[in-house]
C-alpha cells in the first residue's frame, strides 16, 4: 500500500479537484475529517469534490492556510505542494504565524496549555500579522459583522494586573467559558462590561476577579466559504 509520500503528485494538466483529493490521501483523511481540519462542513467538501460546486476562492484559502500548501501549485499546478521542503525531502516549518486548530470561544482547558505543536494546523504570513501571536479560529455570531463565525483572530496574552485596553477586542477566559467581546469600563469599577457587535447580543457584566486570563485581539482574519 502507497504511503502519503509515495503518492503521485497530480500532473501539471489536472484540475484543482484532482489536487485537493491528493492532499486528502497525502494527509491520511476521509472528506469528512478533512473538512473538520480546514473548517467547512462536510456537505461543502463533499459537492465540491463532486464537481457540484466550483471551489470558491475562500474554500482555497482555507487548505493553504490549515494545510502550508502553496497556492499557486493548488489552483494550477504550476508550483510544488510544499515549497518549503528541504533538499533532503524533509520539509521544513513555514514562515509566519502558527494558527492552531483551537475554536478559542469552545471549552475551558488553559489556552496557555494548547498552545503546543500537535495543535498547529498550518500557518499564514500578512503584512501586519505578529509572525510571534498565535492564530485561533472564533465560532458564532456575537461579534458579527466585526468577526464572522469560523474567522481567525491573533491573539496577545496579557497580565491579570496590566491596565485594560478599553474599548478594544479581547479573549476573556472565566472559569466555566470564553468569550470574545469588546471590553468597556464598567460604573463600578470591580466589574468589567463585556460588549457585542451584535446589536441582538445584550452587553454582560463580570466582576474583574472572576477574569482568569486576557488576551488582547491584535488582528481578524475573516472570510467567507461560498456554496
Amino acid at each position: 500500500m502507497n504511503t502519503p509520500d509515495a503518492l503521485p503528485v497530480p500532473e501539471d494538466g489536472a484540475d484543482v479537484l484532482a489536487r485537493i483529493k491528493y492532499l486528502i490521501k497525502f494527509t491520511r483523511h476521509t472528506q469528512a475529517s478533512f473538512g473538520r481540519l480546514i473548517g467547512v462542513d462536510a456537505a461543502t467538501v463533499s459537492r465540491t469534490l463532486r464537481g457540484k460546486a466550483a471551489p470558491s476562492d475562500a474554500f482555497l484559502n482555507r487548505i493553504v492556510v490549515n494545510l502550508g500548501v502553496s497556492k499557486q501549485w493548488l489552483v494550477d499546478g504550476s508550483d510544488v505542494p510544499f515549497p518549503r521542503t528541504s533538499h533532503s525531502g524533509v520539509r521544513q516549518p513555514m514562515p509566519g504565524a502558527s494558527v492552531y486548530n483551537i475554536d478559542v470561544t469552545a471549552g475551558t482547558t488553559p489556552l496557555s496549555r494548547m498552545f503546543t505543536d500537535e495543535y498547529i494546523v498550518g500557518r499564514v504570513s500578512l503584512p501586519g500579522i505578529n509572525p510571534e501571536l498565535p492564530l485561533v479560529r472564533v465560532s458564532g455570531n456575537s461579534m458579527y459583522p466585526m468577526i464572522t463565525s469560523g474567522s481567525y483572530i491573533s491573539i496577545r496574552p496579557l497580565p491579570l494586573d496590566a491596565p485594560i485596553a478599553w474599548g478594544r477586542i479581547h479573549v476573556i477566559v472565566l472559569p466555566d467559558h470564553r468569550l470574545v467581546k469588546y471590553v468597556r469600563r464598567n460604573p463600578d469599577p470591580a466589574f468589567v462590561t463585556l460588549h457585542s457587535a451584535n446589536p441582538d447580543y445584550d452587553d454582560i457584566e463580570v466582576p474583574r476577579k472572576s477574569i482568569e486570563a486576557l488576551y488582547l485581539v491584535e488582528n481578524v482574519i475573516n472570510y467567507d466559504i461560498l456554496a
